[in-house]
């Protein structure tokens, strides 16, 4: 029997370089869309040392003929649609930009597949920031929780997640919303809070700079392992029928408490000195707080997480601590 074959967009990023080792690892023959440029970033694959086991297909979400172009040339069995404008604070300069590719790039994608593959399974990767700050009395998130999203990036995504539910109940594809809350891994990209928190506080150990400038350090978000969610993408599109499902580990830490975490790593406990809030950071909408219950995850896929905050944190300093220490 012929390998599997995936489809993998955002390929390049934290969330497509895990994936990619993952089903790579299974057996299945990968293939990743990369956006049309005269220098690509690899460097999450070289990581995860699987660069050269992908094979790469040149494309943009915001140009259907290119995704047509794709789909009909790899014939995937399995879609992964992980591309996206995904800098949440970005998206009030960029809204444009950023509904072209996380909202028609998604209708782009499943138009090519039901024009030209309508039996391959898609995943479609959703947020929890479509939440905003709706919540249960528990301040819990479930796949019942009403949306309310606080910004262009949340906005975005919301129209992808239902989009992609009409295309199952109105043409009998095989979709999937992944909600996935925050994941993060050594290779989280240096915009994002928690890798700007590790890289910085290892350059303050090694006496690289002084002090780190934040934006709301009472904002909570329930932090998980990329690794970990991956698989819960994977097992997503392994069931008889498609559903959505909500991918979280039901705990939730504040950026101070990721801050202390981190300083702590490196033995520097008076971290609040080091820290001071940059008003350059607020959102003209906040998000407070985002706790998830991953029970359906749980019981349908048999998914759990099993990397916990306090050893996500640590891997992630140590791996800065790794990459930014002089050689010997």
């Amino acid at each position: 029997m012929a390998d599997k074959k995936a489809f993998v967009t955002g390929v390049t990023g934290q969330d497509g370089a895990y994936l990619s080792k993952l089903l790579l690892e299974k057996g299945y023959r990968v293939y990743g869309l990369l956006q049309r440029s005269t220098r690509y970033a690899f460097e999450n694959l070289d990581y995860l040392g699987v660069t050269g086991d992908v094979d790469y297909v040149e494309g943009n979400m915001d140009d259907e003929a290119s995704l047509i172009n794709a789909i009909r040339r790899v014939h995937p069995d399995e879609v992964y649609n992980l591309a996206a404008q995904s800098f949440v604070g970005v998206s009030w300069d960029q809204a444009r930009l950023t509904t072209e590719v996380n909202s028609l790039g998604v209708l782009n994608l499943l138009n090519a597949i039901k024009n030209f593959t309508p039996t391959t399974r898609f995943y479609q990767a959703s947020t929890s920031e479509m939440f905003g700050n709706s919540a249960d009395e528990q301040g819990i998130q479930t796949e019942n929780t009403p949306f309310h999203p606080r910004s262009p990036y949340a906005i975005s995504k919301l129209y992808a997640y239902w989009i992609t539910i009409n295309y199952k109940e109105s043409f009998g594809m095989y979709c999937c919303n992944g909600i996935l809350f925050n994941h993060e891994s050594p290779i989280r990209g240096l915009e994002f809070v928690t890798r700007k928190i590790t890289d910085a506080v290892v350059r303050i150990k090694l006496g690289m700079q002084d002090r780190l400038g934040l934006g709301n350090l009472d904002s909570c978000r329930d932090w998980g392992f990329a690794g970990d969610y991956v698989e819960a993408m994977y097992l997503m599109l392994q069931q008889d029928d498609p559903d959505n499902y909500l991918v979280s580990t039901g705990n939730t830490h504040s950026i101070a408490d990721f801050c202390s975490a981190a300083f702590a790593r490196v033995g520097i406990e008076d971290w609040e000195k080091h820290v001071f809030i940059d008003p350059a950071f607020k959102r003209p909408a906040e998000l407070h707080r985002l706790r998830g219950h991953s029970e359906r995850a749980s019981e349908k896929l048999g998914w759990k997480p099993r990397v916990s905050f306090e050893e996500l944190v640590n891997m992630m300093v140590d791996a800065d601590l790794k990459r930014l220490s002089p050689a010997d």
